[in-house]
C-alpha cells in the first residue's frame, strides 16, 4: 500500500492506495479476467507450404486512411497493410507473416469495427 497526498479544489486529502490483481476487481457478468503470457500472445501461424489463409483483423474500430497493398502483393512480416484512423491515431496494421496478398476487404475511406477482417494473407 502507498499513501499519497492529493489536493482537490484547495483542499488537502491523504489517500491510501492498495494495489490489487486484475483478477481481484469487480467483473461485469459475462465477463472473464484472463492473464496471457507473453509466450502466448502469438498470430496463429500456419503451417509451412500450407495454403491456408490468415485474415489480418482491425484491433479496434476506426476509419480506413490508407490501404498499402492490392491482391497478388507479396508482403514481408511487418509490412504495413492498411493503416486505420482511431482516437484521433493513425494505426499501422502490419502483417503478421510474410505471404501474399489474397484479398483486401477495405478501402480507404470505410469505417471498420474491431476483429473485422482487413486483408487475407496466403
Amino acid at each position: 500500500m502507498k499513501e499519497y497526498k492529493v489536493t482537490v479544489d484547495g483542499r488537502v486529502f491523504n489517500v491510501v492506495v492498495e494495489e490489487v490483481a486484475a483478477s481481484d476487481l469487480p467483473q461485469p457478468p459475462g465477463c472473464a479476467v484472463r492473464e496471457v503470457s507473453a509466450e502466448k500472445r502469438t498470430e496463429p501461424q500456419p503451417s509451412p507450404g500450407t495454403d491456408q489463409l490468415l485474415n489480418v483483423e482491425a484491433p479496434m474500430p476506426g476509419a480506413i486512411i490508407d490501404v498499402a497493398v492490392k491482391s497478388g502483393d507479396a508482403v514481408k512480416e511487418g509490412d504495413v497493410l492498411v493503416i486505420l484512423e482511431a482516437m484521433k491515431m493513425e494505426n499501422e496494421i502490419t502483417a503478421p507473416r510474410a505471404g501474399t496478398v489474397s484479398t483486401v476487404h477495405v478501402q480507404a475511406g470505410d469505417t471498420v469495427e474491431g476483429g473485422e477482417a482487413l486483408v487475407a494473407l496466403s
